[in-house]
């Protein structure tokens, strides 16, 4: 149902040239009215209009009734409706969605404007280096500030910790975290041949699961999977965080070969590369695991669990990639409009707000970086052990809400390592919500920079036809070809010009002056 709302609202965003106009409730002067532009992912925020059966049963102090969570109006509609009942002065919301983080930068630099985006992570290093980007406010970063839902809910371990992943790479202050996660294989664990299979990325390579398996079609993902094959034994090895990250960001000559080699031994071996397809690829059974998203992962175990398919997320034990959407303003946007600044803040500030932020979980099935009680009694809600389950156990997220908080769960949807009690597999709550041991294992992947071009050319050699890969015998065909081709060019042409010199002089004239 989700689904079908999402592929609704997408295909009349794209007939309205792909934005959606938010009018300001109420009538206010031009000069009064300000247009914030907003340019976010597809299909990545809650688009309302919820089934009556779809309230979340939990304490809502934002609510009029103080019960439940409900989505009825899309977010950016009670954003305007709430912003505009709560200031001096009227907003209207331009809502456009970009497909990749290239097609964002593409926009971008051919001349688009956008006051606010939220892009991933090495594309906010990306626009960030290149100096496109106004800071947040002092005013919004405080946490004492009463109504700051960002500064107040947002996790210690993402943004605003003394040791938190922005803090480390610069982001604090600058990008507002909007959904994290980590990269995996979902899977079908009845047609495995062995459980153990998908403890690894090799299983990508795996001839025992050949056209059984999909990859993700851009090369960042697949590059990093790849140098999880290429460097499995050394990172099971117990590198250092710092060195694992070395590896994984590792962008020299002959890694990039080796990568284009193994990669073009996958390509042999998986279904298809696919953007999309694969979540359908799964919960139809046409393939049996697949690179994916956590976010995504969720999202095809509901909908598998409504076909009465089990289907599990594993995270290799070489890494998984830590992945970040923020939120960025721009310069070109808001800089030296104090009020356009104050909407776009706002805009990320109700966004943020806890309710808000369980609805976007809900609706698109990926992790927001506000930790506040409140997303943790969803997380209850959904996953909490059943009063008669006997078999619990207490899953620590205490490293994400802060500490004391683990969630009584039952132990049937996660897979425990031999004695070590690490768990390595698990379901929807270990997708959303990765355990510590796979937070170990985790690696932020940086912006290629000047080696973006020659990763770039590989890529082309993986995907399309590697003219070094072309066999003498092909050559000799499409030489063959082109001789017959180029014979039969000089053929017409030697029988045009003996007919031009047959015709009689005044015809001929006649065509010369054409």
């Amino acid at each position: 149902m989700k689904y079908l709302k999402k592929i609704a609202a997408l295909s009349f965003a794209t007939l309205l040239g792909g934005a959606i106009v938010v009018s300001g409730a109420g009538c206010a002067e031009k000069k009064q009215t300000v247009v914030l532009r907003v340019c976010n992912w597809e299909e990545y925020i809650d688009l309302g209009d919820w089934d009556s059966e779809e309230l979340i049963d939990i304490d809502n102090p934002f609510s009029d009734e103080g019960e439940g969570v409900f989505g009825d109006n899309s977010i950016v509609d009670d954003f305007t409706e709430w912003f505009n009942a709560e200031h001096d002065y009227k907003v209207e919301v331009e809502y456009s969605t970009f497909g990749t983080n290239e097609d964002l930068y593409n926009r971008l630099s051919l001349g688009d404007e956008y006051d606010l985006v939220c892009p991933s992570d090495y594309m906010l290093m990306k626009l960030i280096d290149e100096g496109n980007y106004v800071p947040f406010s002092e005013e919004f970063l405080d946490a004492d500030r009463e109504g700051n839902y960002y500064a107040q809910g947002v996790s210690r371990y993402i943004d605003c910790g003394e040791d938190s992943i922005f803090v480390e790479y610069g982001w604090s202050g600058i990008a507002a975290c909007y959904m994290w996660g980590t990269t995996g294989l979902v899977y079908n664990p009845e047609q495995l041949q062995d459980v153990s299979d998908v403890a690894s990325w090799d299983m990508l390579a795996n001839e025992n699961y050949k056209r059984q398996v999909t990859i993700k079609d851009n090369v960042r993902d697949a590059y990093f999977a790849t140098l999880g094959i290429i460097n499995s034994e050394k990172l099971k090895g117990g590198l250092s965080a710092e060195e694992r990250s070395t590896v994984l960001n590792d962008t020299d000559d002959g890694t990039i070969a080796a990568a284009e080699d193994m990669l073009k031994r996958i390509k042999e071996n998986v279904y298809s590369f696919e953007t999309d397809s694969g979540k359908a690829d799964m919960v139809t059974g046409k393939v049996i695991a697949n690179l994916q998203w956590s976010g995504d992962a969720v999202y095809i175990m509901d909908e598998a669990d409504a076909e009465e398919t089990e289907l599990w997320y594993s995270v290799p034990d070489e890494c998984t990639n830590l992945w970040f959407d923020g939120w960025l303003m721009l310069k070109d946007g808001v800089e030296g409009n104090e009020r356009r600044q104050q909407a776009a803040e706002a805009f990320v500030n109700f966004l943020s707000r806890p309710d808000n932020a369980v609805r976007n979980m809900y609706y698109i099935g990926y992790t927001s970086a506000v930790a506040d009680g409140m997303v943790f009694d969803y997380m209850d809600w959904n996953y909490g052990a059943e009063e008669d389950e006997e078999e619990i156990f207490e899953y620590d997220l205490s490293y994400f809400f802060g500490e004391g908080y683990s969630l009584t769960t039952g132990t049937a949807d996660f897979e425990f390592e031999d004695g070590s009690g690490a768990i390595n597999r698990g379901r929807q709550l270990f997708a959303q919500y990765p355990p510590a041991n796979v937070i170990e294992r985790s690696v932020v992947m940086l912006d290629f920079g000047d080696r973006l071009s020659v990763i770039n050319g590989m890529w082309i050699n993986v995907r399309c036809l590697d003219v070094k890969d072309i066999s003498p015998v092909v050559w000799g065909v499409v030489s063959a070809l082109a001789a017959l081709s180029a014979g039969g060019v000089c053929l017409y042409v030697f029988r045009y010009k003996l007919f031009i010199k047959s015709r009689p002089k005044k015809g001929y004239e006649k065509i010369e002056n054409k």
